[in-house]
């Protein structure tokens, strides 16, 4: 390879000397021979270094964002599903809660209508109790009145009795 390099620098060089010689310092179409004689390696060994870096260092490295690229979407993509599974169970919960609720609240309807009920029927019977209780009072007070009409009766003959002979004598003139 190297011998391949220094004739095509010298093959090179030739022409530039040639074309130096038309009237031009010979020593500078050297120099420059020389330079671009020197510089072939290195260009070789550069063209040589990227073709290995591209096979060494490019390649791999390419390989590995994509697929890193690949899993991050992937990821990207199970992080979605599982926020929207989140958010479909969120949703199923409220939905739960929201039943259990207008259960409580039928529970508690069905409490108080029962309570209401009982104190209903509670307010009734001493309703009754206390209407059977003024029932057995105003007997008992038409007995006493009839028993005081009958006594005031019985009495009301005696009485007329006394305030005429109370009465009479006064007028008569009499004493008592």
């Amino acid at each position: 390879m190297h011998e391949l390099i220094a004739q095509f620098g010298t093959g090179l060089l030739g022409r530039m000397a040639l074309a130096d010689s038309a009237g031009s310092d010979p020593g500078l179409g050297a120099q420059l021979g020389g330079l671009f004689l020197g510089a072939v390696p290195t260009i070789v060994l550069f063209i040589v270094l990227v073709v290995a870096y591209q096979l060494l260092v490019q390649g791999p490295l390419t390989a590995t964002l994509k697929e890193r690229y690949a899993r991050s979407q992937g990821a990207i993509g199970e992080a979605a599903k599982a926020i929207a599974r989140a958010e479909s169970r969120a949703l199923e919960y409220a939905e739960q809660l929201r039943l259990a609720r207008v259960e409580v609240g039928k529970l508690r309807d069905g409490r108080i209508q029962k309570w209401n009920a009982e104190r209903d029927a509670a307010l009734e019977e001493a309703r009754k109790a206390a209407q059977a209780r003024v029932a057995q009072a105003k007997t008992e007070v038409e007995a006493e009145a009839r028993q005081a009409r009958q006594s005031i009766e019985a009495s009301a003959s005696d009485l007329a009795g006394r305030v005429v002979r109370a009465v009479l004598p006064q007028a008569a003139g009499g004493t008592r």
